[in-house]
């Protein structure tokens, strides 16, 4: 026993032989080294509070960061003049080349120092999330590249840093995607506060670039939208705009830049209004695998934390999900596809609008009611929770219940809009009660989720290990007779196909249910991504709170809702895994 030392007293010949049954005699052990436990105790204890300060220094650097670049950005909006986007642009590329050097650091030095990453988390970084920073940083490096192209055609009245700016993004990009690829799981132990400090403003830059994002991406939503008004403005204010996003600054003055009616041209606007949701989507998820790396740092994980059977994606045993889930998928694309062509045009449909707001009270109630579903089959599994430290775990609830936000927020600015006006129409009902069953299947979907992700998961035996585990038995029961061990064996694998028949309809229902929300969360993703924002569209709402508030709470909910839908299928696909 370390620490405790035993009086060196030679034990007699029947002392030896009752040491197994007799218990040693506690006078005579002597707790001498006491004092090394306390000693380890407060190293172990400077050790946390180190950590704590660490983590306290490099998150109030992030802060920091964040407020100044917020502060810039908004100063554009509303006072254009003074600061300009170039202004941003420029802050924004010196964090970015900071981040780069830190990472550059950090993976030709920190990481191959010797100890340096002795652990690594299980959790983190599973592979559709790394998957998805590869693809969206994909595509965000396309958007920039059609950014660089339609900033060079329009030259003559665009600045130099329009141009220089995305050669720094698809840089910054390429560089953080292989960084989170190949490091998304390291617990690093050597130089903590450094590390920390790199992961924090590399956290706050996406979140900066990603405010940007934000506030760009309504450049098409805008211009569709003052298409419309100019056609039938008779008097009245004018809309609230963006001065930026439509002319280029040249000191004091302003030139109204105009895309030419050329094919490149069109090619390089089309193709950037159609990849700009990406660029956001994948600014947040680089934030989360961050955020799960800053926690890691300086954590050690003890052997009994890694599981020793990682549960693997496997498409098997599941009909009714697949099938349901296709066909909601087809019907959506459908649908969205007349939306795209109807609603976007001069003269917005009113039919469009009854079926799209239809397509969606249909789907949301089915989610609901099979996400409550899944929820009562956890209860009845009776499975162990999974009490373990997993910063992965954390920050996915947390990222599930903020998100949520955006779309709850949304909901209800749109219930107060309706009832204070004409609840009693027929789209006004439909965009009510679509409202209401956006919360609710937001609040089911993600008590399902939630419960799902803290269940230990299910590792069923394969045949190998089946008939491995019969011939150890019949190795230890040689000596048995044919017959006794024949009935031993029966009754073993009796046991073991009533344990599984009765727990067998309870994952197949929640693979099922997991599978089907994973599909339905796909298709309510890529609607409002690709265009489809009826929130908008329908003036309703923009009538009722006015163009700049309308749109300010549209920034705000609809980045939220998109990042909600496809962290979502993250979840469900854990929760199916785990099944």
């Amino acid at each position: 026993m370390s620490g405790v030392k035993v009086s060196k007293q030679k034990p007699c010949h029947h002392c030896k032989n009752r040491s197994t049954s007799v218990p040693p005699d506690t006078s005579m052990i002597h707790y001498e080294k006491f004092w090394l436990y306390r000693h380890c105790s407060s190293l172990q204890q400077s050790h946390m509070q180190a950590q704590k300060a660490g983590q306290l220094f490099s998150g109030l650097l992030a802060m920091n960061v964040v407020f100044l670049g917020s502060a810039f950005i908004s100063s554009v909006i509303f006072n254009h003049v003074a600061i300009t986007l170039a202004d941003v642009w420029v802050l924004l590329s010196i964090l970015k080349v900071l981040c780069l050097c830190w990472i550059t650091y950090y993976l030709l030095g920190t990481s191959r120092q010797p100890h340096a990453v002795l652990h690594r988390d299980p959790h983190a970084g599973p592979i559709w999330i790394r998957g998805s920073v590869l693809l969206f940083g994909s595509f965000s490096i396309l958007l920039n590249v059609f950014q660089i192209g339609y900033s060079t055609v329009l030259v003559h009245c665009k600045s130099r840093v329009e141009i220089v700016f995305p050669s720094i993004e698809i840089l910054f990009i390429c560089t953080q995607a292989f960084f989170l690829w190949h490091h998304s799981k390291d617990c690093i132990q050597v130089q903590h506060n450094f590390t920390r400090c790199g992961l924090m403003l590399t956290i706050a830059t996406n979140l900066l670039l990603w405010l940007l994002a934000v506030t760009n991406d309504t450049i098409h939503m805008e211009i569709e939208s003052q298409l419309r008004e100019v056609e039938r403005r008779f008097a009245g204010k004018a809309p609230f705009s963006y001065p930026y996003l439509c002319e280029a600054d040249t000191g004091n003055e302003t030139t109204s830049c105009t895309c030419p009616n050329t094919t490149i041209c069109k090619v390089f606007q089309k193709g950037y209004v159609l990849l700009y949701p990406f660029n956001t989507e994948y600014c947040l998820v680089c934030c989360s695998v961050l955020y799960v790396m800053w926690k890691n740092v300086g954590r050690r994980i003890s052997h009994h934390h890694v599981p020793r059977i990682k549960p693997k994606f496997k498409f098997q045993g599941v009909v009714f999900g697949p099938l349901l889930g296709t066909t909601a998928i087809i019907i959506g694309i459908c649908i969205f596809m007349m939306y795209q062509i109807q609603a976007t045009g001069s003269a917005p449909n009113h039919q469009v609008f009854v079926m799209y707001y239809s397509y969606y009270i249909v789907l949301l109630p089915l989610m609901s009611v099979v996400a409550v579903i899944g929820t009562i089959i956890h209860a009845l599994e009776k499975k162990e929770l999974d009490t373990l430290k997993n910063p992965t775990r954390s920050l996915d609830v947390i990222l599930l219940m903020g998100a949520a936000l955006g779309q709850i927020a949304m909901s209800y600015f749109s219930i107060v809009a309706i009832v204070a006006t004409d609840p009693k129409d027929l789209l006004n009902s439909l965009i009510l009660s679509y409202a209401v069953l956006l919360i609710f299947q937001n609040i089911t979907q993600n008590v399902f989720i939630i419960d799902g992700l803290h269940r230990q998961p299910f590792v069923a035996a394969t045949e190998e290990e089946i008939k491995e585990e019969q011939n150890h038995e019949a190795y230890e029961q040689r000596r048995m007779s044919m017959l006794e061990l024949g009935q031993e064996i029966r009754k073993v694998s009796l046991s073991y196909i009533h344990s599984y028949s009765h727990l067998n309809w309870k994952r197949k229902a929640l693979r099922e249910i997991s599978f089907f929300l994973v599909l339905c969360n796909i298709i309510l993703w890529v609607m409002p991504t690709f265009g489809a924002h009826p929130v908008f569209e329908n003036g309703l709402e923009k009538s009722f709170y006015g163009y700049s508030t309308w749109f300010a709470i549209v920034n705000f909910g609809l980045p939220l809702s998109v990042f909600y839908r496809m962290h979502s299928v993250g979840g469900l696909l854990e929760v199916y895994v785990t099944a």
